[in-house]
């Protein structure tokens, strides 16, 4: 039985998942673990399925003729691992030193730990928040008004403090960022795959949140180090991915919190992004905004409105 089943994801990021690949590898090589690594390209049209066939033929590859969503690809090498563990690493992430050897090292040492995470950095090497408290109504203010920037980095806004990662224990968190989970496949035979309703964003959440319910302890260890573009690179406004994770938002409190709390939430986020879409009118009105984008950031409040 293989230790770890390693799975990735890629969406036409071929030269991102080129490096994610060779990271995978170098980091079984160095920790001596028995284990196989999956992609599963979701019908990307810049030659990622390709590269994996040419560069790296011990990969296992599942090639979709549809882009099936984050959860559902996953899940189809989920279904077909039987190893001990499996990591659900990004394709924009890269392991660092012995970080599968040490989140395994963790896993087997606590077993009732269903789940751990990665301490993540940027690419210069730059502190990344890598776990997160499950979302409440205090994330969502903060969302659509930041406020003060102490406020974002605090435990209001969901997140754990910086000193935690800074030292070598792992600690206890409700969900690691998925770039790098790691799942014992005890508790994934037990609480089930990832929800395949979640076509992108949330997904992680939901899984550690069905795991903490069944009893399992998830944790974050500091010394398992994994590089993250993400949001290290500053990205334009995209209505379709606001859409998305307000949907896949609403999905979750739904199903978490209940249908009462759902539309409890709904009802604020129209208002929110009222209040907002008239401060977006006022600074296209000065000319402090650029129309594309101010249109864009309308016109996906009014679609999310309508979910």
């Amino acid at each position: 039985m293989n230790d770890l089943s390693i799975i990735i994801v890629s969406y036409n990021s071929c030269e991102l998942t080129r490096a994610c690949l060779r990271s995978a590898f170098d980091g079984l090589a160095r920790s001596g673990l028995r284990g196989e690594v999956w992609v599963v390209d979701n019908a990307s049209s810049d030659g990622s399925a390709d590269m994996v066939r040419a560069e790296f033929p011990q990969a296992r590859l599942i090639a979709n003729a549809e882009n099936r969503g984050f959860a559902a690809a996953n899940n189809q090498a989920i279904a077909q691992s039987e190893a001990r563990h499996i990591l659900l690493l990004n394709s924009d992430a890269e392991v660092r030193g012995d970080a599968l050897g040490e989140m395994v090292r963790v896993l087997d040492a606590r077993p009732r730990v269903g789940a751990v995470g990665a301490r993540l950095v940027y690419p210069d090497g730059s502190f990344q928040h890598s776990a997160f408290r499950f979302p409440g109504f205090a994330q969502i203010l903060l969302d659509f008004f930041p406020l003060h920037p102490r406020l974002l980095d605090s435990r209001l806004n969901g997140r754990y403090p910086r000193r935690l990662y800074a030292g070598t224990e792992p600690f206890a968190v409700d969900h690691p960022l998925g770039a790098a989970l790691m799942a014992r496949g005890e508790t994934v035979r037990q609480v089930g795959p990832l929800d395949d309703g979640f076509f992108m964003y949330c997904e992680e959440i939901d899984w550690c949140w069905r795991m903490r319910k069944a009893g399992w302890d998830v944790l974050c260890v500091p010394t398992a180090e994994v590089m993250h573009h993400g949001g290290g690179t500053t990205r334009k406004f995209r209505e379709e991915m606001f859409v998305a994770l307000w949907r896949s938002r609403f999905r979750l409190y739904e199903k978490h919190r209940g249908p009462r709390y759902a539309a409890w939430v709904r009802r604020w986020v129209r208002l929110l992004m009222r209040v907002d879409a008239a401060r977006i009118r006022r600074k296209l009105a000065r000319g402090d905004i650029a129309e594309g984008e101010a249109r864009a950031l309308l016109s996906a409040y009014a679609r999310v409105a309508e979910l």
